[in-house]
């Protein structure tokens, strides 16, 4: 057992290896607890003369050979040494034993179920067989699998080469990957699997044959991750020309895999719980959610797998810009209003509390500990909106072509954040030396807002002051570079032309801030405007703003920006329901009217109508409140705003359950989850005012429904009235699924 305190590492430290593995020949022969690992490295020297170190955890070693002539390296708890390699390039063998079922860790090799799987990200290779295991270390791979023809699927990276058996009792496949990858990227899985196949064609020309491998019986839940892996591809193909480059990409789903999901190359390993779905046993939210996560690790192909990290503080750059792409990936196949919408409520219920804590730290920190404590909220959500705000400020053609020469330079390599940004630069004739500043400063940026208007002069003049709280190890920050979106919103509801004194840069309504305070003038404005500003949640602030209570109203009826509208309407919510905490009298009807605008606009999806009618939790409420929560007062003026915003709605909300009422087989298309999404969120917010028929129908629905997203729903809808059926639904839903884990 270690007793040292542990290491901390600092990005400043980093320096090239003195030795680099170009290739590696593998054959591993597979058992429980006795796995023998053979290793042929193909060592480059960069720098003659020091110590070959490679990392090693909980392995046995057996032995080590150069050109067939045999060496003593020095084993220690960090693992294998050679204190005197040869001067040029060399051909080092190693042996050595790992026990997959003693690794309960589940990082290397291991084995469960009596499936034989690996996690290597970040540091698990280093369990399963002596390597530099550090990502600017890439190598091709050519991999011998030997294992019991108990275990009839033997898979790894890459493409397959040949297979046979080799004994009576045991096989061999051979795989051999020839694009160069760091460690973290290696995979292999071997058990006893069903699987369903597919082929794909590649814009190139490239047949590729896809595979999803389950546990028995299961694979008659995977053709909706098929569908959305063929989905992947094709986007990746039109938005970024990114096409797939080998014959084979498969998927494993096994039921005991911690890390949700990984994205080895050519064989991703996923939880099961992100791959299997089907109508009667996943909702809607499973479906999307499958899209999704199946799209991020497949989109890794390109950014994270062919371009990777120089170091772990460049995690930041592969996860950050994939979680981007993942983005908008469902934004073009599903509603993008929506999307955004889903993201920044996520951003903010894990980002921004991290930002805000003792556990604040930069997108790319400067020092870390323990490595699987970097895989933050910040890193990954956080990043991706500064993908975000570079797509706003030099445009989506400019972004393009920054990623289209982030892949022509940077391809097979292990590279840093400034290398992407030199790439956007490069292709925006942009200086974003001032931005950077975005990676390396931690805290939720505060922007406050005051506007003032001259009649006579027709000017409206918005002034912006920025400034970032102190984080540990952080204070006195210089402010940000950031995108600003806004609009101008005229009484008949229509943005209003801008026109910006003194000729201030002004793309596409997106101001772009630089000082801890700046002032723009509006010219050629004829009455107050509402101002709508942070349109589509452009930088990742804290919005203080005067905006009134009419103000907010006005833009839930009539913003253009579907975000700015949504959140008008939550602001205004949580105004009015804390109102009523406050035990002070409010009125409804305004709200009302306000939402019921929303919810008759035709031009607005189904999906964005049913989010707007779920009005804040008592947990944002509480959030807010902060301190010497009243919890029974809390519930009681929440549950009593939105009964009168139902009594208000109920004619509009019935027309929508009517309207909305799923009349054929379950598919789980962008408009038939929206018309779920809006029947159950009508229903749940009818159940507010007359709970004994928003009880009926929901009773009739759980009857009717052939879908779990309507059975779920139904019951979920009521559960909040506490009507008497309920418990009966729940004793049905149970004994419906109790046999399926």
């Amino acid at each position: 057992m270690r007793t040292d305190t542990p290491k901390t590492i600092h990005l400043k430290d980093y320096a090239p290896a003195p030795y680099a593995v170009t290739h590696v020949d593998m054959v591993v022969m597979l058992h429980p607890t006795q796995t023998r690992v053979e290793t042929t490295l193909h060592i480059e020297v960069r720098e003659a003369g020091k110590p070959l170190s490679l990392d090693g955890d909980e392995i046995e070693f057996i032995s080590a050979h150069i050109s067939g002539d045999e060496v003593h390296p020095v084993i220690n708890e960090t693992g294998f040494v050679l204190e005197t390699p040869p001067l040029q390039a060399f051909t080092l063998s190693i042996v050595q034993i790992c026990n997959p079922q003693a690794n309960t860790a589940l990082s290397g090799l291991y084995v469960s179920s009596g499936i034989f799987c690996t996690q290597m990200e970040a540091e698990g290779f280093r369990r399963f067989a002596y390597m530099q295991d550090r990502p600017d270390i890439m190598a091709t791979y050519r991999v011998r699998v030997e294992a019991p023809k108990s275990l009839p699927v033997l898979l790894s990276n890459g493409n397959p080469l040949e297979a046979g058996d080799c004994g009576t009792e045991r096989h061999f496949a051979v795989w051999d990957d020839p694009h160069p990858k760091p460690t973290y990227l290696f995979a292999l899985v071997a058990g006893n699997l069903e699987s369903v196949h597919d082929r794909f064609t590649t814009s190139d020309g490239r047949h590729v044959k896809l595979g999803i491998y389950v546990e028995p019986g299961k694979q008659d839940r995977c053709q909706w991750a098929m569908d959305c892996l063929k989905a992947s591809m094709t986007w990746d193909e039109q938005r970024f020309s990114r096409a797939y480059d080998l014959d084979v990409f498969n998927i494993v789903a096994v039921s005991d895999f911690n890390m949700g999901a990984m994205e080895n190359k050519g064989l991703n390993i996923f939880n099961d719980k992100y791959i299997l779905a089907r109508p009667d046993t996943a909702t809607d939210t499973d479906y999307v959610n499958i899209e999704r996560i199946i799209a991020h690790e497949y989109f890794h192909n390109w950014t994270g797998n062919r371009i990777t990290c120089r170091d772990w503080f460049q995690l930041c750059l592969k996860e950050g810009l994939t979680v981007f792409r993942d983005q908008e990936f469902t934004s073009d196949l599903r509603s993008r209003a929506v999307k955004r919408i889903e993201d920044v409520k996520t951003l903010r219920a894990r980002q921004f509390p991290e930002d805000q804590g003792p556990l604040a730290h930069p997108v790319r920190p400067s020092s870390y500990i323990e490595i699987n404590n970097f895989y933050t909220p910040t890193v990954y959500e956080k990043g991706a909106e500064i993908c975000r705000m570079l797509l706003t400020m030099i445009g989506r053609e400019a972004f393009r072509k920054g990623m289209d020469l982030f892949f022509e330079r940077h391809d097979g390599k292990a590279v840093r954040v400034e290398d992407f940004l030199t790439c956007m630069a490069d292709a925006s004739g942009r200086n974003l030396d001032h931005f950077a500043k975005w990676y390396e400063q931690a805290g939720t940026p505060v922007l406050t807002v005051a506007t003032t208007f001259d009649q006579t002069a027709k000017e409206f003049t918005v002034h912006l002051q920025q400034d970032t709280p102190d984080t540990p190890g952080q204070t006195n920050k210089p402010p940000l570079h950031m995108p600003i979106a806004l609009a101008l919103i005229a009484s008949s509801g229509k943005d209003l032309p801008l026109v910006i004194k003194e000729n201030v840069s002004n793309q596409n309504g997106v101001l772009e801030i630089k000082g801890a305070s700046e002032t723009f003038t509006f010219q050629n404005v004829s009455e107050r405007p509402v101002l709508s500003i942070n349109r589509g949640f452009s930088a990742p602030i804290v919005l203080k703003s005067e905006a009134t209570e009419s103000d907010l109203l006005f833009q839930a009826a009539h913003d253009s920006d579907s975000f700015n509208r949504w959140e008008a309407t939550q602001t205004c919510a949580r105004r009015l329901m804390m109102t009523a905490y406050h035990q002070t009298s409010t009125s409804p009807i305004a709200f009302a009217e306000a939402l019921r605008k929303t919810l008759q606009n035709p031009e607005l999806d189904n999906a964005f109508k049913a989010l707007s009618l779920q009005l804040p939790s008592e947990a944002e409420l509480a959030a807010a409140i902060n301190v010497n929560v009243d919890a029974d007062q809390l519930h009681n003026s929440r549950t009593s705003f939105l009964k009168a915003v139902s009594g208000e709605l109920v004619d509009d909300l019935q027309s929508l359950i009517d309207q909305t009422t799923d009349k054929h087989d379950y598919i789980p298309d962008v408009e038939s989850t929206a018309r779920r999404s809006l029947h159950l969120a009508a229903l749940s917010m009818l159940a507010r005012h007359d709970a004994m028929a928003a009880a009926t129908q929901a009773e009739k629905l759980f009857g009717s429904a052939k879908n779990m997203t309507l059975e779920a729903g139904a019951i979920a809808a009521i559960l909040s009235v506490e009507d008497t059926r309920v418990d009966e639904m729940l004793s049905r839903f149970y004994a419906r699924h109790s046999d399926d884990h």
